[in-house]
C-alpha cells in the first residue's frame, strides 16, 4: 500500500509539473515573461510576418521579391516601433478575402492591406488604426461619361471578392452587374478592353493604377467618393496589448515625420501631399 501512495503522489506531482510547463508558454507567441501576442512574439523572436497586397502600385506592389508602397512603409514603422529591424519582416501577399483567415489561422501577424476597418470585421479580428481614410469611388475609361455611382444601373462593374467596395455595390446598387476577382489588377484589362464599364475600390487604390506607365492617358478616376474606408491595422481578435502598442507607435509617427516620410516616398509622388494622422481618431482596441 505504501508503494501505490507513492506511486500516486509522483505521478500527480509529474502532471503538475507538465502542467505548469505548458501554462508557461504564451498562446499568442509571447516571450514566456508574460507578454502576448505580436508584443510578445517581437520581444522574444525579434520577427513578425506581415500581410499585405501585391499589387496595388503605391501602397502594396510587389516586384520581384521586393516589396514597396505606402502600406510597406507603415509596417516597417510597426516593426521598428516593437523592435523588429526590417530585414526580419516577412512580407506575406494577402488578398482581400483572406486577410481575416491569415490572422486568424496565426499565417501573419499583422495585416497592413488597405484593410477598412468595420463592425462586422471586428467581430473575427481586431484593429489599430486608422492610420488613412480613402473613399470609395469608380476608375472608368478617360472618354467615360460615367459621373457616379447613382449611373451604374445595367453598367458592369469590376471589384474584388470579399472587400468592402464589392458589398456596397451589391447592397446599395443592386441594378449594377458586378464582376468579381481575387485582385484589382484582374480588373484593368477588362476595362481597358471594354468589357466591363467601371472598377471601383477606394480612390486612393484607383489613382495608383490609373498612374501605371501601360494605362497611362487611358483611365480616370471619377472624382465622386461615397463612403469613408478607414484603413487599419489587423491583427488577433485578442491582441489587445498589441493593439495598444500600434496605436502608440502610429502617435510617435505622426509626431516624428516618419508618417509623413512614409507617405513623400510613395504615394507622394503623385503630387497628393500627405495627409494628417489624426490621433485622436485611433481606435478604442477591443471594441467590437
Amino acid at each position: 500500500m505504501r508503494m501505490k501512495r507513492m506511486a500516486a503522489v509522483a505521478a500527480v506531482a509529474g502532471l503538475a509539473v507538465a502542467m505548469a510547463a505548458c501554462g508557461g508558454d504564451s498562446d499568442e507567441g509571447g516571450s514566456g515573461t508574460g507578454a502576448t501576442g505580436i508584443v510578445g512574439k517581437a520581444e522574444s523572436q525579434k520577427k513578425l510576418v506581415i500581410g499585405v497586397k501585391a499589387d496595388q502600385p503605391g501602397l502594396g506592389l510587389q516586384t520581384g521579391s521586393k516589396y514597396e508602397g505606402f502600406d510597406i512603409e507603415i509596417g516597417k514603422i510597426i516593426a521598428k516601433g516593437l523592435g523588429v529591424d526590417e530585414g526580419n519582416i516577412e512580407w506575406k501577399t494577402t488578398v482581400s478575402a483572406n486577410r481575416e483567415p491569415f490572422i486568424e489561422q496565426g499565417t501573419v501577424d499583422l495585416v497592413v492591406a488597405t484593410y477598412t476597418i468595420n463592425d462586422e470585421r471586428k467581430q473575427k479580428v481586431n484593429f489599430a488604426g486608422p492610420y488613412f481614410v480613402a473613399g470609395q469611388d469608380l476608375l472608368v475609361k478617360a472618354d467615360s461619361t460615367l459621373t457616379g455611382p447613382d449611373q451604374l444601373a445595367g453598367k458592369t462593374v469590376c471589384s474584388v471578392s470579399g472587400s468592402t467596395p464589392a458589398k456596397r455595390i451589391q447592397e446599395n446598387y443592386p441594378d449594377a452587374k458586378l464582376q468579381q476577382f481575387d485582385a484589382y489588377s484582374k480588373c484593368l484589362p477588362l476595362l481597358e478592353g471594354g468589357q466591363v464599364d467601371a472598377v471601383t475600390t477606394d480612390d486612393i487604390i484607383l489613382a495608383g493604377y490609373a498612374a501605371q506607365s501601360q494605362y497611362a492617358g487611358k483611365f480616370k478616376v471619377v472624382g465622386s467618393t461615397f463612403s469613408d474606408e478607414p484603413y487599419g491595422i489587423g491583427l488577433k481578435k485578442n491582441d489587445t496589448t498589441g493593439c495598444e502598442k500600434v496605436n502608440e507607435i502610429l502617435k510617435a509617427a505622426a509626431g516624428d515625420g516618419s508618417y509623413k516620410a512614409a507617405w513623400d516616398n510613395t504615394l507622394g509622388a503623385s503630387g497628393t501631399p500627405a495627409p494628417e494622422l489624426d490621433t485622436t481618431k485611433l481606435t478604442h482596441c477591443g471594441a467590437a
